[in-house]
């Protein structure tokens, strides 16, 4: 390792660090535009000048300079505060003075180190040259006029989105920054490229001229619009929720956040469900909390009740609907409420066991009915990062455009039973392989494990099979044992005369006819529209709660704001439900249902990986038919996304092709 000294301080640096690193390590802020701890070093802002010898006598670019045995590296010789002062005075030269009216206000990298490195004046006197905007989608707003060609935009479209459709035409003082056809980007992530600019040239156009920063009430939670449970921070005014960003988890989603993560919450102020309904001669008129109870109440269902758990719910709402059906003598309880049913006697067998930074090792991944671009897309760029350290990807299920190159076997679960040689050979002389089953092709789950023990996936330090699920609430409903062994066929068949649906919108309900239906929900969509009481409850942002990803993480979310009119959080209408119907649930405070459900399912109150032992059932190993994914629109896939108008405008432009025409600014 070398040994370099910083100012005077000698220190030890990893092998490969770079003088920036070193730097760091020794406690110096280096100023950098266009270096990004993710991306390639790129080297062409310069902000980035230190002093090194030996060397040339002159600054050097520290981002792009391998730190070296005895070297020593000065960060702030009068040479380096005068050529940053350069830089910055040449950075600055063409940039707008609209600090103002810039959605960058507040949190913008150029005015920070405007302040702390530049001169404080400037002696350029000629003309400022303008550029023209550029279309880039209903996520992306661009004002290029600001743009420092720092390049992070295009080189993570290509490097981590795996999108190449952001780049640089033109050069010298000619040089733009484009979408080059003037088309939306189609990435999944193209958020990202706002939190990543330096500048004010690539802002948040849902957010724009909403906020500025200061005024924000901040709040850290969870995401559930997938399983990969996105570690983000709520930014709220008043009531309403203004924006999502991500959060740093190295171990879930680095610093990255889907556009379906960070753009539907404007969904969360539409269609809101604010007070109870009741059906009265076919139709929902409102209702007060007592006459909604009461008309539950009235139904003299005894046992004969059931519980179905949406895609969004939290673990604290499952248990307190659990100790209610209990109390009632019941034990129909469901969480996959889109009809899949696959064995849940060993939860290892329905998890994903490399975790989701782990997959990064794999050397050979076998993609089993997923689509997992659309799926998990936080995953899908750790498959990237996989495929750059060499790993080879097969995959069985309809072609697709997964961002990178991949082996198409066919579209037949019967594959599993044999797979090509091509397959088993590289899996072979894998180290680590790994099979990723998605939604699509869980209902191959025997087939799939004993293609996993016919390729060795599971060894003493690795286990490769994982299940890809599309439902934030998938794996605590499993953990708190919300599967009955037939799926929600079973619920069906026992016709229940009293049926409560958490959140769950995507039910048949026309199976349900008979059944007397309360839904208890945010959003008026399709579960409270076949409702018989509807009963309204918090969204995710509105409650603390918590949350099992997918790799059976558990993670804790917290309140940002309060739910709308006389919508209560769940756990608190299931408990004043229980009083009325005679059977009052044993908590009264959130803390005392979490310590009731941490003592029925430990692993929920201790919090972090739980790590499920090895013991996957026997099952039937045949396997054939078709595969379909159960995605169809990466942008409508529940209530809160359903009722956003920025989600509704990608889906209509990106999935379905409409045009849109933008009035000149």
């Amino acid at each position: 390792m070398p040994k370099v000294k910083v100012d005077g301080v000698e220190i030890e640096v990893p092998a490969g660090a770079t003088v920036m690193q070193a730097c760091e390590l020794a406690g110096k802020e280096i100023p950098r535009f266009c270096y990004h701890e993710r991306l390639s070093i790129a080297g062409n802002c310069r902000m980035c000048l230190v002093e090194v010898k030996p060397g040339p006598p002159k600054p050097q670019a520290s981002c792009a300079l391998p730190a070296a045995d005895n070297q020593e590296i000065f960060t702030n010789t009068p040479m380096v505060k005068k050529a940053r002062e350069g830089v910055m005075e040449f950075l600055l030269i063409n940039h707008p003075l609209d600090c103002p009216i810039c959605d960058q206000g507040g949190e913008c990298d150029l005015q920070d180190q405007a302040v702390a490195y530049g001169k404080g004046y400037s002696r350029f006197q000629e003309n400022k040259r303008a550029v023209t905007e550029k279309y880039m989608g209903p996520i992306v707003k661009t004002v290029m006029t600001r743009c420092i060609q720092c390049t992070r935009c295009v080189r993570f479209s290509q490097e981590v989105a795996g999108v190449e459709e952001i780049g640089a035409i033109y050069r010298g003082e000619d040089m733009q920054i484009t979408s080059y056809l003037e088309r939306a980007v189609t990435s999944e992530l193209s958020g990202n490229v706002v939190d990543l600019c330096p500048v004010g040239a690539l802002t948040s156009k849902p957010y724009a001229f909403e906020a500025r920063p200061w005024e924000l009430t901040k709040t850290p939670t969870i995401d559930v619009m997938d399983a990969v449970g996105t570690n983000i921070r709520l930014d709220s005014r008043g009531r309403q929720v203004l924006r999502a960003l991500p959060r740093i988890n190295e171990d879930v989603n680095e610093e990255w956040a889907t556009d379906k993560t960070r753009h539907a919450v404007d969904g969360l102020v539409r269609r809101r469900l604010d007070r109870p309904y009741v059906r009265r001669d076919g139709k929902l008129v409102e209702a007060s909390w007592d006459e909604a109870f009461a008309a539950i109440a009235a139904v003299k269902a005894g046992k004969s009740v059931a519980a179905i758990a949406g895609d969004l719910v939290d673990c604290e709402t499952m248990y307190a609907a659990k100790a209610l059906l209990g109390g009632l003598g019941s034990a129909l309880l469901e969480g996959r409420q889109t009809g899949m049913d696959y064995d849940c006697t060993n939860l290892a067998a329905v998890n994903f066991n490399t975790t989701i930074a782990g997959i990064e090792r794999a050397d050979a991944i076998l993609l089993v009915g997923s689509n997992v671009r659309w799926e998990a897309p936080l995953v899908n760029t750790r498959i990237r990062k996989a495929i750059k350290n060499g790993a080879k990807v097969f995959a069985i299920g309809p072609e697709t455009d997964l961002t990178y190159r991949v082996e198409w076997l066919g579209n037949d679960l019967a594959l599993l039973g044999k797979l090509p040689k091509a397959v088993t050979e590289a899996f072979a002389k894998a180290e680590r392989p790994a099979m990723i089953v998605g939604a699509g092709g869980i209902r191959g789950l025997g087939a799939a494990l004993k293609a996993a023990d016919t390729l060795k996936l599971v060894r003493d330090d690795w286990n490769g099979f994982n299940v890809l699920h599309i439902s934030a609430a998938r794996m605590g409903s499993l953990m708190l044992g919300y599967a009955q062994p037939g799926g929600i066929a079973d619920i069906v068949a026992a016709k229940p005369k009293l049926a409560f649906f958490m959140g769950a919108d995507e039910v048949d309900f026309t199976a349900f006819a008979k059944s007397f239906k309360v839904f208890i929900g945010h959003h008026g969509d399709k579960g409270a529209a076949a409702a018989d009481v509807v009963l309204p409850g918090a969204s995710y942002a509105e409650k603390s709660g918590t949350w099992v990803n997918l790799e059976g993480r558990v993670q804790m979310g917290q309140r940002a704001v309060f739910a709308p009119g006389d919508a209560r959080e769940d756990w608190t209408i299931l408990r004043a439900l229980s009083a009325v119907l005679g059977k009052p649930l044993p908590f009264d405070t959130l803390d005392a249902l979490r310590a009731a459900m941490a003592a029925e399912v430990p692993e929920l109150g201790r919090g972090g990986l739980v790590r499920f032992p090895w013991a996957p059932p026997k099952l039937d190993a045949k396997a054939a038919g078709e595969i379909a994914y159960p995605i169809k629109d990466f942008y409508l896939t529940n209530a809160i996304c359903r009722a956003s108008p920025t989600m509704q405008r990608c889906s209509a432009e990106l999935i379905h092709g409409e045009s849109y025409a933008e009035a000149a600014e």
